[in-house]
């Protein structure tokens, strides 16, 4: 394989691993939103007494419910939203890495033309 298409295939892998970084970051961000409201949530339900009615909206119907499964519900959102957090960060991190091997490997690529050619130019036949 000569090194034009080896720098192509690190650019595209690079390309790929970048794309892929965007989603998760959007996707992340989603989740962040989520997470604030379930906190602004939970800090409501932490206001009311116990035996306080709560209702849950469940497509158009307001449902009653009891007011600590109401908070077992949202502490459980937020536990499960936080370990989503904490796994995408994980994601994000083995990617960057992957992305900066790559980038490393495409710059060594272009030194190595760089030289190839600087050689070809200062040793004329």
């Amino acid at each position: 394989m000569d090194v034009k298409q080896q720098i192509t295939d690190e650019l595209n892998k690079f390309q790929a691993i970048r794309n892929q970084c965007k989603k998760i970051l959007s996707q992340r961000g989603q989740l962040e939103i989520q997470l604030n409201e379930n906190k602004l949530v939970k800090e409501e339900l932490d206001l009311l007494e116990d035996g306080s009615k709560t209702f849950k909206l469940i497509g158009p119907a307001l449902i009653k419910i009891e007011l600590k499964e109401a908070r077992d519900n949202v502490n459980n959102r937020i536990k499960y939203i936080t370990e989503e957090l904490k796994r995408y960060d994980q994601t994000l991190e083995t990617l960057t890495k992957q992305q900066d091997k790559h980038r490393d490997a495409v710059m060594k690529l272009e030194q190595a033309t760089q030289q190839a050619m600087s050689a070809v130019a200062s040793n004329p036949k």
